[in-house]
């Protein structure tokens, strides 16, 4: 028996790898079961081209079994085996793939793809061994050989006795420190549950020796322990099966078994996709929200497997943050793969396989949205803010995917309209699209300049959600129609109903003058109303920033010195305008007194705070 030394760059590879590289410990059973399945692959293509090698899926497994006496952890498998040759280049020099090689030698395009193909996963062992022993025994060998190695200071290879084709890896568990528990590698539990967790879709059955208790023979109430063997993975994953073969109830049980949420999703969505990249996904819409979705410790992503490996549990690039509801798995067999399998590289097929999972879900709440308007609600109820601040965020970058799924409430019946619907019953002569802000849609409703809007016949969107003026702002027009509040200051409205008193507004120049300059620093403007019927006054806004959105601001940090530049606008019909007037011309402290008061009425029907309570209270005992 030789012992031979690693390359020097294959020990410093082998450092790194197992105290940089993997992340997670738990991995190294991934790793060697992925090997194992490539084992049995290489069988399989090899009957594909050699009649005397029958390929009976069910002769072929791989076998976990633990011994915590010898604190060993063997995995087991019925594949191709490796010859001496073999053994030295492939474990002798790190990162040297016989998957790679054997891919290529044989030029397998389609089918079964070979998932180990970067020849580092195996030394992830050292992570938890401090011996690794492999036992190979080549097809159409005779001659079976042993592999062994302490780590980076070398290996050993020497003939070794093996009945069956295939292989044996056996590591030689280290003992627990105080950071680590590598007695859980030993444990049955433990190891079902990783199995389960990363390779529950290995394709090949994954044996173990399970223990169990059952009734003892010949006795009615006397148990005994007895060993089992049992296949502890799935095999087939439910996004490989035919959507024929499944019922609804099929897609809600995997959603409670993969924990994706305790309520019945409201849609799911089966891809199997075979083109530029092929990969298969479901995914699911949840019916409820998480408790932690608009937190920072909310995680958005897709499980994503590579031919039935999980890699990750959460990938997020597959994921605008605007779906970052939905939950789900996509599996492809394309995804290029760094050495550590566990770190994704952003290449273009993920990047197009991110693109047709957005078009898909997009899609599809387009066509629940159209016939089934009572469950999209349901959806926008729940996810609705979500899509708006995906209007909002970058710059308006995603409003073509967006605009046409975000609804608002309407001045018509109090229903929810799509900006579709609410562009297609327009008037003819109707030149914006009116909106209102408010806390509330009773709020909005009640507004003096609402009353004005919905007496000229126009519909009014209501906005009581907190996004929805800045989503607007970003959008700023919806098929050739621009949006404009109705408290804008300069909203362009034919005065066909207010003519019951014309006044000249030069002539009263003076008085609202005046009334400005009592006002000062308070409004930027005090004007003469076009659209007041009923009410004696009310606040607009110019400029970018509403009323509305100041009040939002101004909740945020920050936010308190953004101020809307606000016009006070008078309703020159009302019987307050001639108490203004009297008062201008022979009581300026009335005048005083009315201006203040009038300012903060308005400022109440806005829902904004009066700077003095107190003055208010007291003017309103002086004026009765």
């Amino acid at each position: 028996m030789e012992k031979k030394e690693f390359k020097a760059e294959s020990k410093r590879l082998l450092d790194l790898m197992i105290n940089s590289i993997y992340t997670n410990k738990e991995i190294f059973l991934r790793e060697l079961i992925s090997n194992a399945s490539d084992a049995i692959d290489k069988i399989y293509y090899k009957a594909l081209t050699d009649d005397s090698i029958i390929f009976n899926k069910n002769d072929y497994f791989i076998k976990i079994t633990a011994d915590k006496d010898a604190r060993t952890l063997k995995i087991s498998d019925t594949g191709i085996g490796m010859t001496k040759d073999e053994l030295e280049n492939n474990l002798g020099i790190i990162a040297n793939s016989g998957s790679f090689a054997f891919k290529n030698e044989n030029e397998i395009k389609d089918g079964y793809d070979i998932i180990g193909q970067f020849g580092v996963g195996f030394y992830s062992a050292f992570m938890v061994a401090n011996k690794v022993t492999v036992i190979s025994k080549a097809l159409g060998n005779d001659q079976a050989y042993k592999w062994e190695s302490e780590g980076a200071d070398g290996y050993t290879i020497e003939v070794a006795k093996k009945e069956n084709v295939g292989t044996d890896i056996i590591l030689s568990i280290k003992e627990d420190t105080e950071d680590e528990e590598y007695d859980d590698y030993l444990d049955t539990y433990t190891l079902k549950s990783i199995i389960k967790r990363y390779s529950d879709f290995i394709r090949y059955p994954i044996k173990m020796d399970v223990k169990e208790s059952k009734l003892k023979e010949g006795t009615e109430a006397e148990y005994e322990d007895v060993v089992v063997e049992k296949t502890v993975n799935s095999m087939v994953p439910i996004w490989r099966k035919n959507k024929n073969e499944l019922k609804d109830e099929d897609y809600e049980n995997f959603y409670t078994e993969k924990h994706f949420g305790f309520d019945k999703p409201l849609k799911h969505i089966h891809l199997s996709v075979d083109g530029a990249v092929r990969y298969n996904a479901i995914l699911y819409i949840p019916s409820e929200m998480p408790f932690d979705f608009y937190t920072k410790e909310y995680e958005k992503g897709l499980e994503l497997y590579s031919s039935g490996v999980l890699i990750m549990e959460k990938c997020a690039d597959l994921l605008p943050d605007y779906f970052g509801f939905v939950k789900g798995v996509v599996d492809s067999e394309d995804l290029s793969l760094n050495i550590s399998r566990e770190m994704l590289q952003h290449d273009r097929q993920l990047k197009l396989i991110a693109k047709k999972i957005r078009d898909k879900v997009k899609d599809e709440l387009a066509l629940l949205l159209k016939n089934e308007r009572e469950k999209y609600e349901k959806f926008f109820d729940i996810f609705g803010k979500q899509l708006k601040y995906g209007i909002y965020q970058e710059f308006g970058s995603n409003r073509d995917v967006l605009q046409d799924l975000i609804l608002f409430h309407s001045s018509k019946d109090m229903k929810r309209v799509t900006l579709d619907e609410y562009v297609e019953r327009m008037k003819d002569e109707q030149k914006y699209i009116y909106y209102a802000s408010g806390e509330s849609l009773d709020r909005i409703d009640k507004l003096p300049q609402v009353d004005f809007i919905k007496d000229k016949g126009h519909e009014i969107l209501y906005f009581n959600d907190e996004i929805d003026e800045f989503t607007i702002k970003v959008l700023h027009s919806y098929k050739d129609k621009e949006f404009k509040s109705v408290s804008s200051a300069d909203l362009d409205v034919d005065n066909e109903n207010n003519d019951d008193k014309e006044v000249n507004i030069e002539e009263n120049t003076n008085l609202l003058n005046s009334m400005k300059d009592l006002l000062s620093g308070k409004v930027k403007e005090v004007k003469i109303s076009k659209r007041l019927k009923n009410h004696p006054v009310y606040l607009s806004s110019e400029g970018e920033v509403s009323i509305e959105m100041e009040k939002i601001l101004s909740q945020m940090p920050n936010g308190e010195s953004v101020k809307a530049n606000k016009v006070l606008e008078l309703n020159s019909n009302h019987k307050v305008f001639d108490k203004l007037k009297d008062a201008y011309n022979n009581s300026p402290e009335k005048l005083d007194l009315y201006t203040n008061l009038l300012y903060n009425q308005a400022l109440l029907i806005e829902g904004l705070p009066i700077e003095d309570p107190v003055e208010f209270t007291n003017n309103i005992w002086e004026l009765l």
